[in-house]
């Protein structure tokens, strides 16, 4: 496929022209012109020029004042809309991220939970339901996780909270009944565990990023967590979870393949995992992403907030800058639709060259974009409505 063109046929249009715009036919080619221009400079093929893609960002965060920047985004890249992840509670929020997605209708809405309250109350997990509860009524369309659970969260006699703490199970069971897909980050990279010195593929970002080190800290393996994670899903299998950043186990995406294999009610994404994902043997992740069509997710990590804040899957000692957007996304598309080696479209996590793994055209419309739908629906979509539901465990 890597030297054809790919016809994805749209549910909104071209790439980047949302409903009602109007673009004439004479700005399309000069747009189309300009793209092909940039792609080259960029070292992306020709094959990767999609004119026709639906394309679900699901993996976004965009605090309530900036939509209008992240709607600009979406526009030059070819979003539809985008899942935003950091919607916060009913009455923490959560209206304010609600009523934004409704009047734009380029985003859907994942709710979160108050963790701190964990500390200081022995009926948090009542209080998480009730939150559940009251943000599916809003319009809410899963649950946002932060990493932070297995990290930092603590239950009310002090000790930290497992990722898998039995105590926590009403929350994942009422996601289940409430049909919100549980949307997880558990553990980092495998390197933010090891020493951050010159020998760290990572160091360039830990030492822009301090805190992100594990090395010293007081907290669990990165085994450890993987394995809570994996108890969890497994744990649950009425409810639906989406493991962010390919199952949090980039550097091993044949494992990951294990997790979905054994695990039905299981998804991932890739945002901000493309460096990671794309350096192993492009045959057989292909493979990989091919028998699992159906529970991968295309995602970033795109972060649009306020000062003018930009994160494109990660950032240095800076924000990244609006004019790095194009070649992110386009080194995104033509990883999954060529054989090309690429850059890195994210050098800080890692500065070595990518192979594109050449997706067939129906894997990639589900990648983009139908398996977030099914999961999450459309704007469109009436929030109440139930969502999928995982198949029964065999």
């Amino acid at each position: 496929m890597s030297r054809r063109f790919i016809l994805l046929l749209p549910l909104l249009g071209l790439a980047g022209c949302p409903p009602g715009t109007g673009r004439t036919a004479t700005s399309a080619s000069d747009e189309a012109q300009a793209e092909a221009e940039a792609e080259a400079e960029a070292g992306v093929s020709s094959a990767s020029r999609v004119r026709r893609r639906y394309v679900v960002d699901a993996h976004v965060h965009v605090g309530p004042s900036e939509a209008t920047r992240a709607i600009d985004i979406f526009d030059e890249v070819g979003i539809a809309f985008g899942l935003n992840l950091s919607g916060g509670w009913p009455g923490g929020g959560l209206e304010r991220q609600i009523a934004v997605a409704e009047q734009t209708g380029r985003f859907i809405v994942a709710c979160n939970l108050p963790w701190g309250q964990a500390r200081i109350r022995e009926t948090f997990p009542e209080l998480a339901v009730k939150l559940l509860r009251v943000a599916k009524t809003r319009g809410a369309r899963a649950l946002k996780v932060e990493k932070a659970l297995g990290l930092s969260v603590m239950g009310p006699d002090g000790h930290l909270l497992a990722v898998d703490d039995p105590w926590l199970s009403p929350i994942w069971e009422a996601a289940g009944e409430l049909g919100l897909p549980v949307v997880i980050h558990t553990a980092d990279p495998v390197a933010f565990w090891r020493p951050d010195d010159a020998h760290n593929e990572r160091h360039d970002e830990l030492e822009a990023h301090p805190g992100w080190s594990y090395h010293f800290a007081p907290v669990p393996s990165f085994e450890a967590l993987t394995r809570q994670f994996e108890n969890l899903v497994s744990g649950h299998p009425r409810t639906t979870f989406v493991g962010v950043h390919f199952g949090n186990h980039a550097e091993d995406p044949f494992r990951v393949g294990e997790l979905l294999r054994r695990h039905p009610n299981l998804f991932v994404d890739i945002a901000a995992r493309v460096p990671e994902l794309g350096r192993h043997d492009a045959k057989r992740l292909r493979a990989l992403f091919v028998n699992y069509q159906d529970r991968i997710l295309f995602g970033t990590d795109l972060g649009v907030s306020r000062y003018g804040f930009l994160m494109l899957g990660s950032y240095g000692k800076t924000p990244n800058r609006r004019e790095e957007v194009g070649a992110f996304f386009r080194t995104h598309y033509a990883w999954l639709e060529t054989s090309d080696t690429l850059p890195s479209p994210t050098p800080i996590q890692g500065n070595w060259p990518i192979y594109g793994i050449d997706l067939p055209s129906e894997v990639l419309s589900k990648v983009y974009a139908e398996n977030a739908i099914r999961l999450f629906g459309r704007p469109t979509d009436s929030p109440t409505e139930p969502t999928t539901r995982p198949s029964e465990p065999k």
